[in-house]
């Protein structure tokens, strides 16, 4: 009986151990499956030596629009930012102001008000004015008087018909009386008049005399009125200024530059203003160049002027001043746009016959838009310079799918 039991259970045994050997057996005619294939774009390598490449087509790189751009030397352009503000020009603020105790008798002009130089923007009224142009209109009458006399008289000595010292008399009272007008005649142009007003005076009625016209020293418009009509003004403590005129064609830009930057600004040299908090964008000329710090802020002053024809830049917008600090040649540069951090490590995706070569590199020097490859990299290779993110994105997908594998 233990004889039976024992056979049957080699048998049993025998059995399974067929069948497992069996189903581990490829059947015979039936090949052997291969491995599922990476599909997508993409297909990561990893050589022994650890270089990681991404298996793309041309047609592919053309679909995902990576362009491609041979590598080179060049320059890298570097500058500072200073900090400043948009300034009215200096040399194009004019002042209309008085120069005597008067009354403000008419306002031709308001509060932003285009005018033209030599236009009248005020009258006054003034005794000092009146004194002055009576004087002038007696020594002109002298003059003219002495004058005739000089003339004649010259002629009475010519011929011997009056004596010497008498003649000598005439003509030193002629010249005096030259002299007095004159005088007066200076008077009134420092008082403000001009000469067509002066020669107009002996026909002006006696009521204008105490009048005198403002006129607009420049072209601009008015950006500050002081007075009201009918004002005192001119005495001390009062106002003597009626109007600010400012010309806005031309603006200067005040800067702030620190000592260890100021070496580099140059008189005639160009620099890139920006407006804070807005998209504007202009260049200006440097013009003026402090040699003196300030006191307090340790900068230097720099002056730019603008040109401002639209009048789109105002006096009093912050602004910043980008500053070149001239160009530094370098053999392999490439734009930012075709770095990529692959495993904290700075990558450049270069072009081979299968698709790109991740390549790790090492960068130095930069400026806006490029950078300097150290190492890693040489002239005349190609690399991906545009939506090197995808090739970065599809690297990282495929190793993700070779991790879980």
């Amino acid at each position: 009986m233990r004889r039976i039991l024992l056979f049957v259970a080699g048998i049993i045994i025998g059995s399974g151990l067929g069948i497992t050997v069996w189903s581990h057996w490829p059947l015979s005619g039936t090949p052997a499956q291969p491995e599922a294939a990476t599909t997508g774009t993409a297909k990561a390598e990893s050589e022994d030596h650890g270089t990681e490449r991404i298996v793309l087509s041309e047609e592919q790189i053309s679909d995902a629009g990576i362009r491609l751009a041979p590598v080179a030397g060049g320059t890298l352009r570097r500058h500072f930012l200073a900090p400043g503000s948009l300034i009215p020009d200096a040399d194009h603020v004019g002042r209309v102001s008085v120069r005597v105790l008067a009354t403000v008798a008419e306002l031709r002009k308001r509060l932003g008000d285009s005018v033209e130089k030599g236009e009248i923007v005020a009258v006054i009224e003034s005794r000092e004015v009146a004194d002055a142009k009576s004087e002038y209109l007696a020594a002109r009458l002298t003059n003219d008087l002495q004058q005739t006399l000089y003339n004649r008289q010259k002629s009475l000595a010519e011929s011997r018909a009056m004596s010497e010292n008498e003649f000598l008399r005439t003509q030193l009272t002629a010249n005096d009386a030259r002299i007095k007008l004159d005088g007066a005649r200076q008077k009134l142009f420092a008082l403000g008049l001009s000469e067509q007003e002066i020669a107009d005076l002996p026909n002006q009625p006696p009521e204008s005399l105490r009048e005198q016209y403002l006129r607009a020293p420049i072209s601009g418009r008015v950006s500050e009125r002081r007075v009201d009509l009918g004002g005192l003004i001119g005495r001390e403590g009062q106002e003597s200024e009626l109007f600010v005129i400012v010309n806005l064609d031309d603006i200067w830009v005040d800067l702030a530059v620190s000592p260890e930057d100021i070496a580099a600004v140059r008189e005639g040299g160009l620099v890139t203003i920006r407006a804070i908090g807005s998209d504007d964008e202009a260049v200006a000329r440097v013009i003026f160049v402090s040699p003196l710090l300030d006191r307090e802020t340790r900068n230097a002053r720099v002056i730019a002027t603008l040109p401002n024809r639209d009048h789109r830049w105002r006096p009093g917008t912050f602004v910043t001043a980008e500053v070149p600090l001239g160009g530094e040649p370098s053999k392999v540069i490439v734009s930012k746009k075709a770095l990529q951090t692959v495993k904290g490590n700075a990558t450049i995706f270069v072009r081979d016959a299968e698709g790109f070569e991740a390549r790790q590199v090492r960068t130095g020097r930069e400026d806006d838009d490029d950078v300097e490859i150290v190492s890693g990299l040489a002239p005349g290779e190609t690399i991906a310079v545009a939506n090197t993110f995808t090739l970065k994105a599809e690297l990282e997908k495929a190793e993700a799918e070779h991790g879980h594998d």
